[in-house]
């Protein structure tokens, strides 16, 4: 006698206990084959290749509440919600697909709930407005938590969607899901770390959360925000009586600095001898880079990007990124554009025992901080720093306040200063012109090694996009910092920064999420990852072929967590026991991973290893013509540790 296998841990056939047996006629006769088939109508299973039959004795007629929810969505003009499936949100995944004709929003299937946040977190930095992420869950809530993280230490917009069973009274008992992956305050997983979070109580009270959360989202500093969705507003109908109604998004421009304190920064900047703009993240829009030129160029001072976004064009001759210690230490006034860390930005830190602390500034030096970042701190996760005071501090957004900033120091800069001005620009642009000479130098060492230098990946990669449109979707100090150095990066969306918070395994679904952003623009999506991070989030492969979105994956394949191995390294050196064994737990070999034959499992072109200089140009040919067809395709390059 066989054994009767378990109910499936996600079981889509609500009451299938005592649902009819699949296959039957609504009259309750069968032909001979069905009644062959068909599950006894006493037996508890339910075949997963079996048709879904709806229990006959009650049926939906009008609307369902998760209806509702899809017309708050395309409101909210969300054109996308990334998720792994789950029956917490059953409901409403099923209006998008069937009410909503799975167009705006368009389901993105992720194999993650970690991967879907990412997504949706990579796809604001290039769309400028959020995308949904929908998990299942408390569990699926755990799974996307520090994707979550990442996203609001980021200050990046994303709209996240928990599903929940509320009410314990409909939980359905025995299906082992429903009472561990609910709970009544769910958002107490995440609530240190997104702006606001709303468990609506109707669904009118739904779609005005809803309204509110994009607001929040929206208005800097940015961030994610949580809603949760109760399964029995998704699946009650809708009452005819009921006069639902979706609240019109206000439109809110975002805050900027008092003039009073803009006046009087500009008085400091146009007096200067040296000032020195940094920039963290600063930009929003396309506007951003322009703005921040016209600024350097009307006071003539040297521009230091930090880089957590595309800031200031990297081979202006006014941004001295390449001398930071230098520029920093010259400084007699420094303005922080959006400073995420003004500690580290005016003080360096030494990694040996005591940890001593040593200033970057002269003495004297005065600090202008203008940004929003220390407006809604959390006090829990210290993603805000040390504190550092500053001599003057604006609070407002700095690509918003920076044409009122731009006008005051015009007004401040008499002929005696222009002229001071123009010498110490010349000064700086041609202090620049060495830059682009002493960084090719450097690229070229080790150009034909093998494994291959981190500066000829680069440098390969350039080649053959440097005449499209194009975005560098990924963090590169693990590359240290080729791509800034050797590219030439100009617009906003060239570059999108990094996690936020250092989250392993943001990487691949970002870049994914700027891929879909990119889309409907026709750029090329250039994505350079670790292979320890990539291998945290492998199942984004999948999604890009499924769903048919042009990236280029190529693999920085050193065979290691790097930046661990020096850590071991550095603790071995420190306590005197040498460095034979820091592999030990730090490096992936033993065996090597076989990433062509994994991303080709997924359905993605790809290619290598590729480990011979002279193999990397053909075979980034070859990729880039699968992407400008329209899919992904990837490239394992077995490369130097950075």
């Amino acid at each position: 006698m066989s054994k009767t296998p378990k109910i499936p841990r996600r079981q889509f056939l609500a009451g299938a206990a005592a649902a009819p047996a699949l296959g039957l006629a609504a009259t309750g006769k069968a032909s001979a084959a069905e009644t062959t088939s068909a599950v006894p109508a006493t037996s508890p299973v339910v075949r997963e290749n079996a048709p879904v039959t709806p229990d006959a004795r009650k049926l939906t007629v009008g609307r369902t509440g998760s209806d509702f929810m899809v017309d708050c969505l395309r409101a909210l003009d969300i054109d996308y919600v990334a998720s792994c499936p789950g029956s917490t949100f059953r409901g409403l995944q099923e209006s998008i697909v069937n009410y909503g004709k799975n167009k705006k929003p368009e389901f993105i299937t992720c194999l993650h709930e970690e991967a879907s946040v990412a997504m949706a977190h990579g796809y604001a930095k290039i769309a400028g407005k959020p995308m949904a992420a929908m998990v299942h869950g408390v569990v699926g809530l755990q799974h996307a938590a520090m994707a979550i993280y990442n996203c609001f230490a980021d200050q990046a917009p994303a709209v996240v969607l928990a599903g929940n069973v509320g009410q314990g009274t409909e939980r359905r008992p025995g299906t082992g899901v429903e009472w561990p992956h609910s709970a009544h305050d769910q958002a107490i997983i995440v609530r240190d770390y997104v702006k606001w979070d709303d468990q609506a109580q109707n669904l009118q009270d739904f779609a005005e959360g809803m309204v509110r959360a994009y607001d929040i989202a929206t208005t800097a500093p940015m961030g994610p925000v949580l809603t949760i969705l109760d399964a029995g507003q998704q699946e009650d109908e809708i009452p005819a009586r009921e006069k639902l109604f979706i609240p019109k998004l206000r439109a809110r421009s975002q805050s900027m600095g008092d003039t009073g304190a803009v006046a009087e920064a500009a008085k400091m900047l146009a007096a200067a001898e040296n000032p020195v703009i940094v920039t963290s993240r600063y930009t929003r829009t396309e506007a951003g880079p322009k703005l921040l030129v016209q600024l350097a160029e009307t006071l003539g001072a040297a521009v230091v990007d930090e880089r957590f976004r595309m800031n200031m064009p990297n081979r202006h001759p006014l941004n001295h990124t390449e001398r930071t210690g230098a520029a920093i230490r010259d400084a007699d006034v420094i303005l922080a554009l959006e400073p995420m860390d003004l500690y580290a930005t005016l003080n360096a830190m030494a990694d040996i025992i005591g940890h001593p602390v040593t200033s970057k500034i002269k003495a004297g030096a005065k600090v202008i901080a203008l940004g929003t970042t220390d407006v809604a701190p959390k006090n829990n996760f210290t993603v805000y720093g040390r504190y550092s005071p500053a001599d003057l501090t604006i609070t407002g957004d700095a690509e918003a306040t920076l044409p009122s900033l731009i006008r005051a120091v015009e007004k401040e800069i008499t002929p005696a200063r222009k002229s001071a001005i123009e010498t110490r620009a010349k000064k700086l642009r041609d202090m620049s012109a060495g830059f682009i000479k002493a960084v090719n130098a450097q690229a070229v060492l080790g150009w034909d090694a093998s494994p291959i230098s981190t500066a000829r990946l680069t440098a390969e990669v350039w080649r053959h996009i440097e005449h499209e449109e194009w975005t560098l979707a990924t963090e590169t100090h693990h590359m240290s910092n080729w791509p800034y150095r050797l590219w030439n990066m100009e617009r906003h969306y060239h570059s999108i920064g990094g996690s936020g918070a250092g989250g392993v395994g943001y990487n691949a679904p970002g870049a994914l999420g700027a891929a879909l952003a990119n889309k409907e623009h026709g750029r090329i999506t250039v994505h350079m990852n670790g292979d320890g991070d990539f291998l945290m989030s492998p199942g984004v492969l999948w999604t890009a072929a499924h769903h048919r979105i042009p990236i280029l994956f190529v693999l920085h394949n050193n065979r290691a967590y790097h930046q661990e191995w020096m850590h071991v390294q550095l603790m071995a050196q420190r306590h005197e026991r040498g460095i034979d064994q820091t592999r030990i737990g730090t490096a992936i070999e033993d065996p090597n991973i076989d990433f062509a034959m994994l991303a080709r499992s997924f359905g993605v072109y790809a290619e290598g290893p590729v480990d011979k200089p002279a193999d990397l140009g053909p075979a980034l040919a070859r990729a880039i013509a699968v992407v400008k067809k329209g899919q992904p395709a990837f490239i394992d390059v077995v490369s130097q540790p950075r």
